[in-house]
């Protein structure tokens, strides 16, 4: 058999384990030819052999959202635009093993599976004391004001100050300062050229993970926020990392260059300096049909992670694209399910009977089969989706059980048991659930159609991306319920906060003595060992308390062009870091003007 031949032949293996393992990849007979004479080369993440990484081309995708503001540190969503420029201390390892953890969830990450980025290492000196070492030789942008000039400690001290309001003329912490503003910080401080040191007033145990990887604290270019105050200004972005933003047109892309003089490697290939691609487009695209048409076009390579409103969730959609687009491939993954959070704070839903209600009056596995499919797991969970962290549905109690099984008779005498009998017009009770305009309405009208049937009439009210942080804040937020992400798998001390009176955005408004307590004892607790119990309890006391409506667990889908190289369906590199992952990627630019693109 001839070399290109066991090329070939080691291909279409590879493409049949990717089928089996429900990845779904399906290539076309052009990718196949172009393969063949392509050197091969195993991914030492995932034990996949892969087309070799090659340098050139533009890698486009696409974005829901329209981002104006770009300084990390003031607003969300601006990471989405400012993570390819701009860089924090700690990422994911793009070279862990995926079995050990997967890159799916786009929260904080877990300690074991970060790696220094602007931080080249870190010790622990004392249970007050961190100290940080800045990697040397890294640059910024050579980009007035800052010129190419060197990363320094006093940069990283700049910016943890301004976030916190520590320092350096800044006396109160930010409005993304988050769980990191929890933090007992005495004093942070750049005791030489490339050391930082953090001190406590007491311990914390998070701090190592938050310092490295808090959601939105990238590190900002200081002299730019010190002549206009902050980084709003696309044209005022200006970072360390892999690209370069060069052009803003409101509503409608952004573009970004290779930075020439980048200091990072491929973890995977150590070799290989990044980023493989010359440059990197986003395309702003907020109707679904545009998306697709684009993507069945060719103009776009990438769509997917939900945090950037572009992942595919109608499961229509899917079985569209595997009829029309077998060349695409598709990803498929499950990082968290949907359903309903109370607020329980006013009536009607602080009578937990209601509440019981609801959750009776919903036909999970009906709307399942019909709307999903049968794609989704009905099995009830709470607001923890990691594994080991919540208790399974069927170790709960039976009475708990009872709550979240179909039982529209139930749900009726519990209503009437309340004071909600039904009126002339057969309504018991009007109220209104609340979501983003990126939702899965189709679902969100499926349980309302449920609850009409016991004598509850649902309104819904739709904000846009802008609209739903303030709504979320409002401290006179109506009653009702919000549309909302349950059952993450994400790091499990982000998820437990919400529902604390400590988060002023908090899903459900709670104020409840026992989780409050347990949440306390989880901040004091000294190892992760000790900590877990604890979460495990309060997603049991969550599931106990009512305070949500668990929704089916259905994969979204991540999809792109056969020539997009070195990507198995992951998602961002920390919290919040959608697009980082762009500069690890390569083009086959050969398959690509093969398939004629």
């Amino acid at each position: 058999m001839c070399y290109a031949t066991l090329k070939k032949y080691l291909a279409v293996l590879i493409g049949l384990a990717l089928a089996a393992t429900g990845l779904w990849a399906a290539a076309a007979e052009e990718e196949s030819a172009a393969a063949a004479e392509k050197e091969m080369v195993l991914d030492p993440s995932t034990g996949k052999m892969v087309t070799a990484p090659e340098y050139g081309g533009t890698l486009t995708t696409a974005s829901g959202i329209n981002v104006k503001i770009f300084d990390t540190a003031l607003a969300w969503p601006s990471y989405n635009v400012g993570g390819p420029v701009v860089e924090k201390l700690g990422s994911v390892d793009w070279a862990i093993d995926r079995d050990e953890y997967p890159i799916i969830g786009g929260f904080m990450l877990p300690l074991h599976a970060i790696r220094g980025t602007l931080a080249e290492s870190w010790e622990q000196t004392d249970p007050l004391t961190y100290v940080f070492h800045i990697r040397k030789g890294i640059h910024w942008h050579n980009k007035a004001p800052m010129n190419g000039r060197e990363l320094t400690a006093k940069d990283v001290e700049y910016n943890f100050h301004r976030y916190l309001g520590l320092g350096s003329g800044f006396t109160e912490p930010g409005p993304r300062a988050g769980e990191l503003g929890r933090v007992p910080f005495e004093s942070i401080t750049a005791t030489d050229e490339y050391t930082v040191v953090f001190k406590l007033q007491e311990p914390y145990l998070r701090t190592p993970i938050l310092i490295q990887d808090n959601y939105s604290l990238y590190m900002q270019p200081p002299e730019v926020i010190q002549q206009h105050g902050d980084v709003t200004d696309w044209r005022n972005v200006v970072g360390t990392g892999p690209f370069e933003l060069t052009d803003f047109v409101d509503g409608s892309s952004l573009t970004y260059i290779k930075n020439p003089d980048y200091w990072g490697f491929d973890e995977k290939f150590s070799e290989n300096r990044l980023p493989y691609v010359d440059e990197f487009r986003v395309l702003v695209m907020p109707e679904e049909a545009t998306r697709l048409s684009a993507l069945r076009s060719g103009k776009i390579d990438y769509t997917g992670y939900h945090g950037t409103a572009a992942a595919i969730t109608s499961i229509d959609v899917v079985e569209s694209l595997k009829r029309t687009n077998p060349e695409l491939v598709r990803y498929e993954y499950s990082e968290n399910r949907h359903g309903f959070i109370f607020n329980v704070s006013k009536p009607p839903f602080d009578d937990i009977r209601l509440r019981k209600a609801m959750n009776m009056a919903v036909d999970m596995e009906t709307i399942n089969n019909t709307y999903f499919r049968g794609y989704g797991d009905t099995t009830p969970r709470g607001f923890l989706g990691r594994a080991g962290f919540y208790v399974p549905f069927d170790e709960w109690p039976e009475e708990v059980k009872d709550t979240y099984r179909y039982n529209p008779e139930g749900a009726e005498r519990l209503f009437d048991e309340a004071g909600y009998p039904r009126d002339a017009d057969g309504i018991r009770l009007k109220t209104t659930v609340y979501f983003r305009d990126i939702e899965d309405v189709g679902f969100i009208e499926a349980a309302v159609a449920s609850w009409s049937e016991i004598g509850v009439d649902v309104t819904l009210e739709v904000f846009s991306i802008p609209q739903w942080g303030p709504y979320l804040m409002d401290p006179e937020r109506p009653s009702g319920f919000i549309f909302h992400s349950l059952g993450f798998q994400a790091d499990p001390f982000d998820l437990v906060a919400r529902f604390t009176p400590d988060v002023e955005w908090g899903p459900c408004r709670c104020d409840d003595p026992v989780y409050n307590a347990l949440y306390e004892r989880s901040i004091a607790a000294t190892t992760f060992e000790e900590q877990k119990p604890l979460f495990v309890e309060m997603g049991m006391h969550f599931i106990e308390s009512v305070w949500g409506v668990p929704g089916p667990e259905v994969p979204v889908f991540n999809v792109s062009q056969p020539w997009v190289k070195g990507y198995d369906g992951e998602g961002p590199l920390g919290g919040g870091d959608m697009r980082s992952i762009f500069s690890r990627l390569w083009i086959d630019q050969d398959l690509k003007k093969e398939m004629g693109s």
